[in-house]
């Protein structure tokens, strides 16, 4: 999914960039701000686009295991949601009796 996003992002800036050809300078004024905006608001949707497809989920290492003093009994999984200091996310637990 990722490698798609930024596939079509570079492909979309190359075609961007093939289309668009500089054209001879102008001392006149033209009337509009339009393609100031126009190119503001088209760099913040292409950052967002890029941004989106490179942020990935967070991966976190497993609990240690603790088996008691008797070494073992049931043991299964559990999905608990916790708060990680960005939002909330599901753990999965090793959960043992």
């Amino acid at each position: 999914m990722i490698k798609t996003f930024t596939t079509l992002a570079a492909a979309s800036a190359i075609a961007l960039a093939a289309i668009a050809s500089p054209t001879p300078a102008e001392a006149r004024w033209r009337g509009g701000g339009g393609a100031v905006a126009a190119g503001v608001i088209g760099g913040l949707a292409a950052g967002a686009i890029v941004g989106g497809a490179l942020a990935g989920p967070r991966y976190y290492a497993p609990y240690p295991a603790y088996y008691g003093a008797y070494g073992g009994g049931e043991c299964f999984l559990r999905r608990e949601r916790v708060w990680d200091g960005y939002g909330w996310v599901i753990r999965r637990v090793r959960v043992c009796y």
